[in-house]
């Protein structure tokens, strides 16, 4: 491995040397599971909170309020130091608080001092976009998308396995052990992290914006506060009102600082973008979607049957009739990876919104025996799966790979706004529309079955925001999987040459490869016409050749911009012939030199260079 003096500048942290991301996939995605996992450990007590805390059911409610809004304020924040500072560092640091936080709530009764325990458990959200981050720095591009859709699931996966865990440490040990169990996991992630994955040395320009972070955390606090308190307040309430109008005023004033921020913590201009904005949008209604299913099946499935509908089972059983989505989500990674190279990630998007809306619309019929929810579980599982899987990388696709983790961090924050409205609405249906059994109030199947109805208008929304997302062909060769570095660059070059594609290298002005260089096609018009992002060795692949008078734009971290014709070689070149685009330092010299510990490293075969480069 190189590493350049740029990295030592930034502070990256020694770590294990990049391979071919072998350990690095699983322990990542075990992060995020532990981060979910943190997410739905209080479901099995929730309804015994108020008696556990010795506190009025609204208070208890705060339990699940904080971490939701410290979550939500510290996942684009986390992104962005990720960002600047290093993102395995920060994954570390979120890891790392949301450890401290279960160990506060480990050992209290106190319902202010749990409050601020999962209040910091919150912030472990962040891990998610760090971790598809380092996915993209890291790994070659043929392990991309199915390391990045396994990530984004993770939280549907961690939420579908925590819950018989939780059920079964809930029923048989005190409800402490809880947050004992989630620092150990958090404790195992750390450490994992420390051992098998690296800090790339990306790093994005500018400073911390604090002006901004401290905007949008008021802002979102401002908007999620009501949303989640709506039903307690009351929606027509001068507190609830107010914050929403307090939220709109802040918000507008951040986004004004914001554009004219020199190194805003948000672009919001990128994230204006038509491919951007849309994939937002959509993950606002996956996260309705998703959330729905948590909320309704556990309640239908633990309901007495003596209601007429409940189906009379055991907190334990719920959680092992549910556990099946998340199962499914985490299979559907590979199958994702597939479909995306064949057809695009929108492609893949809007197919798993499709199964959603089959399972949400099968489960109006499916709801009267346990086996019946474990099918609605799977389909909605490999649907939401499907659509999790297509969000990062829609995103990384659209954006510079020094802002990735900002720009996920605000994708992750979209998919939390819309859990968080889910959790909303749906709460206030079924309490709405509860009968009377005993001497309690119950949830009614009329409830359940409007709430699958909500979930379905959401999707069909979703579906048609996603039909309006730019469409991205796949590429016109083959990715093959070489047994040496070698072999991949010549397989690479061979493939290139039989599909008629465009490509080259990106170098610095020592002929060094730039990795993780973006390469823009830019028309005659001035108009972007193609995009590609280097892999380690600098290799860019663009699907389509050129048209006549395109321009070839390369941009990288620490290096000017540069720009040349797209024109092939005299004598009109051969099938697969391209361009190679060399960098300029930008500032202070960058070389590149061989790290101490690396150890010897392997020379690159003499006709491996030769034989990539097509100009």
């Amino acid at each position: 491995m190189r590493r350049t003096t740029h990295e030592r500048h930034a502070g990256g942290l020694p770590g294990p040397q990049r391979g071919k991301g072998g350990g690095l996939v699983p322990v990542l995605a075990f992060a995020g599971i532990t981060v979910a996992v943190m997410q739905t450990l209080l479901v099995p007590v929730i309804k015994d909170l108020p008696g556990l805390l010795d506190t009025d059911p609204s208070n208890a409610t705060w339990v699940m309020t904080a971490t939701l809004l410290a979550g939500a304020v510290a996942t684009p924040i986390m992104g962005r130091l990720g960002d600047l500072y290093g993102k395995r560092r920060m994954l570390l640091a979120s890891l790392a608080v949301m450890v401290v936080g279960s160990l506060i709530c480990a050992v209290t009764d106190d319902l202010t001092v749990m409050i601020a325990g999962r209040a910091l458990q919150g912030f472990a959200m962040g891990a998610i976009p760090l971790g598809i981050g380092i996915m993209r720095d890291e790994l070659p591009p043929e392990k991309l998308g199915s390391a990045m859709a396994l990530m984004s699931s993770s939280i549907g996966v961690g939420g579908g396995l925590a819950l018989p865990g939780a059920a079964l440490i809930a029923q048989h040990a005190d409800w402490h052990a809880l947050f004992l169990s989630s620092a150990a996991l958090g404790v195992l992630a750390m450490a994992l992290t420390a051992l098998v994955v690296p800090e790339p040395p990306l790093r994005a320009p500018g400073g911390f914006d604090l002006v901004g972070a401290l905007g949008l955390s008021l802002g979102l606090v401002c908007l999620l506060l009501p949303i989640t308190k709506g039903s307690d307040w009351g929606w027509t309430s001068p507190l609830t009102l107010a914050l929403i109008g307090a939220s709109l005023v802040v918000l507008v004033a951040w986004g004004l600082f914001e554009l004219r921020s020199p190194a805003p913590l948000v672009d919001l201009r990128t994230s204006a973008r038509r491919e951007v904005l849309l994939t937002n949008l959509a993950s606002i209604m996956v996260g309705v979607a998703f959330y729905a299913v948590s909320l309704v099946l556990p309640q239908l499935l633990q309901l007495p049957a003596s209601t007429g509908y409940g189906l009379g089972q055991s907190m334990i059983v719920a959680g092992l009739c549910v556990a099946p989505l998340g199962l499914t989500m985490m299979f559907v990674a590979p199958v994702y990876a597939r479909l995306s190279a064949r057809r695009g990630p929108k492609v893949s998007l809007m197919l798993g919104l499709l199964i959603i809306a089959v399972g949400y619309g099968a489960g109006l019929g499916l709801m009267s025996a346990p086996w019946q929810t474990v099918v609605i579980a799977v389909v909605l599982g490999a649907g939401i799966g499907l659509a999790y899987s297509s969000l990062p990388a829609l995103i990384i696709g659209a954006v510079d790979p020094s802002e990735t983790g900002a720009a996920n961090g605000l994708n992750t924050l979209m998919r939390s706004i819309g859990t968080s409205v889910s959790s909303a609405v749906i709460g206030m249906v079924l309490a709405n529309t509860s009968v009377r059994a005993g001497t309690a109030a119950v949830p009614s199947m009329e409830g359940f079955r409007i709430s699958f109805g909500i979930a379905t208008a959401a999707v069909l929304v979703g579906l048609a925001l996603a039909a309006f997302l730019p469409s991205r062909k796949p590429a016109a060769h083959p990715v093959l999987v070489a047994s040496s570095e070698g072999d991949a660059v010549l397989a690479e070059a061979e493939a290139l040459v039989a599909g008629g594609a465009f490509g080259g290298r990106v170098l610095d002005s020592d002929g060094v490869p730039v990795p993780r260089a973006t390469v823009t096609v830019v028309d005659r018009r001035g108009r972007q016409a193609g995009l590609a992002v280097a892999d380690q060795e600098g290799r860019y692949v663009l699907p389509e050749r050129p048209g006549a008078g395109d321009v070839l734009v390369a941009t990288a971290a620490g290096y000017a911009p540069h720009a040349r014709s797209a024109e092939p070689p005299a004598g009109g070149g051969r099938p697969g012939a391209g361009a190679d685009l060399v960098l300029p330092v930008s500032g202070p010299a960058r070389r590149t030199v061989p790290e101490p510990s690396a150890g010897p490293t392997r020379p690159t075969p003499p006709e491996a260079p030769a034989r990539a480069r097509r100009g």
